[in-house]
C-alpha cells in the first residue's frame, strides 16, 4: 500500500486498543478511504457492510440482513427496524471468537436514509453495548463528510464525542503519486507526474485509472475530454454524493473558481447571494474539510479576516477546460502547448505549491522552526495612482524573525528573472513591508520547476527551491 503510513498507525492502534474504540473516517469522494480500512485490516472483518446509494429503508435492511448472513448469522430474521438490525449485529459478535471484534459500516450516511432512524440505533448500539465492551471496534466510513461533520462529530444526542479517533484522508503528496506511477509501472517523469497532479491532484482512483501505454498527455485526453471518457460526468457525481444539498457548495465552489487569487466570507456572501449564518459556515467548514477549499489566514496574524481559495485542483480543470470542451476528441493533445494552457499551468503549478507547504519549508531548511502561512493582498485607496496592487499567495512567517516571501513560477525550463519580474518582487517587497509594518526581515524564495537562471537580477532571491524537491 502506497502512502497513508500515519493512518494505517492510527487505525492499528485503534485496534490494539485495551478499550472498545468508534472511529471515524472520513473525506472526499474516491480519496481511498475504504481500501485504506480494507488494506490495513487485510479484509478480515467480523462484519462489514457498505451502505446502497438511494435505496429506501427497506432495501437498506435487506442488504444489512445479506451481509449478517454472509457472516455466519445464518438465522438472521427479517428486520424491520434499524434497532433490529443492530440487535442482531449484537447476535454475531458475541458469536465470534475473535480477540478484537471489527465491525465496518462503510457508506454510512447512505443508511441513514429519511425517518429510518438509523443514528438513533447506532447511537442505542454503541453507547449501551459495544462501549461497555473491550472488544469492539468499530468503524464507520462515509464518502458524504457533510454527513459525518453534521449528524456525527457535531450530533447534539447521544452520539455527541461519542467518536474516540478521527482519521480525515488527505489527498496523495507528489511523492506517494510517484511511488504508485512506479508501482504501476507507469513510465512518467516528475515533470509528468506534476502535469497530472495540476489536472487532478492526488485522488487515488483517479491515478488507478492512468493507462501505461499512454503518455500522460493521452491520458489526460482519455480520462477527461474524450467522448468515452472514464470520468464523464465526475464533477456532477463528486457533488451530488458529498453534499445533502449539493447547489449550494457549488455554488460557493463555482464563485472561488471565477477568483482563484481568493475571496473574503464577506466577498463570497456577496458573489454568491447566500444568507448570513451558521449555515454558511457549515458549508465552508465542510468543503474545507474535504479538501476542496483552503483557508489561509490574512497577514499580519491578528487580521482577522482569513481568505478562501479554491484548491480542489480536479475542479478549477473542470471550470477552465472539461466543461466547454468534453466530447471534443483529443482536445489536450492538440491543445497542451498553447499561451492559454501555458498561462493556466502558471497558476496550476501555484496551488501545487500550496499543498506541498511542508516540503517548501524543509527545502530552505526551516523544518524546525514554528511558522504560520499567509496569504496577503493590498489594494491602494482611490486616488493612490502611483501606488501598485499586490498579490501574494503564500508568506511563511517564522519565528525566527524572517517572512518568507514566496514566488512561485511554471517553466518548462530554467526560469530567468527578467527586469519586469524584479521590478514586481521589489514592490511585493517594499508594500508588505511598508503596509504591515513587519520589523522582520522579507526574504525572497523562489519555487520554480527547473531552478533560477543566474543573471544580474538573481541575487535579489534568499532561496530556491525546485520541483525535485516538492518531492521529498
Amino acid at each position: 500500500m502506497i502512502g497513508r503510513i500515519k493512518e494505517q498507525k492510527t487505525l492499528k492502534e485503534a485496534y490494539e486498543s485495551e478499550y472498545s474504540q468508534f472511529v471515524a473516517v472520513y473525506g472526499r469522494r474516491r480519496i481511498g478511504k475504504t481500501f485504506l480500512v480494507r488494506e490495513t485490516f487485510e479484509y478480515n472483518f467480523t462484519f462489514q457492510h457498505a451502505g446502497a446509494a438511494k435505496e429506501p429503508m427497506k432495501g437498506q435492511l435487506a442488504l444489512f440482513r445479506t451481509s449478517l448472513q454472509d457472516y455466519g448469522h445464518k438465522d438472521c430474521p427479517e428486520l424491520k427496524t434499524w434497532h433490529d438490525a443492530f440487535n442482531q449485529l449484537k447476535v454475531l459478535i458475541q458469536s465470534s471468537k475473535s480477540k478484537k471484534k471489527k465491525i465496518f459500516l462503510d457508506e454510512a450516511a447512505w443508511m441513514d436514509t429519511p425517518k429510518s432512524n438509523f443514528l438513533s440505533a447506532l447511537e442505542h448500539f454503541w453507547n449501551n453495548w459495544a462501549s461497555n465492551r473491550k472488544d469492539v471496534l468499530l468503524i464507520i466510513c462515509a464518502s458524504a463528510t457533510s454527513w459525518i461533520i453534521n449528524k456525527v462529530f457535531k450530533n447534539r444526542g447521544g452520539l455527541h464525542n461519542r467518536v474516540t479517533v478521527r482519521i480525515p484522508l488527505a489527498p496523495f503528496t507528489l511523492n506517494e503519486c510517484e511511488q504508485y506511477s512506479k508501482k504501476r509501472g507507469l513510465k512518467l517523469s516528475r515533470y509528468q507526474i506534476l502535469n497530472l497532479y495540476m489536472v487532478m491532484g492526488g485522488v487515488a482512483l483517479y491515478w488507478t485509472m492512468l493507462d501505461k501505454q499512454f503518455s500522460a498527455v493521452q491520458n489526460i485526453d482519455q480520462l477527461f475530454f474524450n467522448k468515452d471518457a472514464k470520468l464523464k460526468g465526475e464533477f456532477n457525481d463528486l457533488y451530488d454524493s458529498l453534499f445533502k444539498h449539493p447547489d449550494a457548495y457549488k455554488a460557493i465552489v463555482v464563485t472561488l473558481g471565477k477568483h482563484l487569487s481568493g475571496l473574503t466570507r464577506k466577498e463570497l456572501l456577496k458573489y454568491t447571494g447566500q444568507a448570513d449564518n451558521g449555515v454558511f459556515s457549515d458549508r465552508l467548514e465542510e468543503l474545507e474539510e474535504c479538501g476542496f477549499i483552503m483557508k489561509m489566514r490574512s497577514f499580519p496574524k491578528d487580521k482577522k479576516e482569513a481568505i478562501y481559495k479554491l484548491c480542489d485542483n480536479y475542479t478549477i480543470f473542470y471550470f477552465k477546460y472539461i466543461k466547454t470542451n468534453f466530447g471534443t476528441e483529443d482536445f489536450w493533445a492538440r491543445n497542451f502547448k498553447s499561451q492559454s494552457i501555458k498561462s493556466w499551468s502558471g497558476f496550476a503549478f501555484e496551488r501545487v505549491c500550496l499543498q506541498h507547504i511542508n516540503q517548501i519549508k524543509k527545502a530552505i531548511g526551516i523544518s524546525a522552526v514554528a511558522t504560520t502561512e499567509h496569504t496577503w493582498r493590498f489594494v491602494p485607496e482611490k486616488g493612490e495612482k502611483d501606488v501598485k496592487g499586490v498579490q501574494i499567495d503564500l508568506l511563511i512567517d517564522r519565528d525566527d524573525n524572517v517572512i518568507n516571501l514566496c514566488e512561485m513560477k511554471w517553466a518548462s525550463e530554467e526560469f530567468v528573472i527578467q527586469k519586469k519580474d524584479e521590478a514586481d518582487i521589489r514592490n511585493k517587497v517594499n508594500a508588505l513591508e511598508r503596509e504591515t509594518g513587519t520589523k522582520k526581515a522579507v526574504h525572497v524564495t523562489m519555487v520554480t520547476t527547473y531552478g533560477v537562471k543566474r543573471n544580474m537580477y538573481y541575487d535579489e532571491i534568499q532561496s530556491e527551491v525546485v520541483l525535485d524537491q516538492l518531492f521529498a
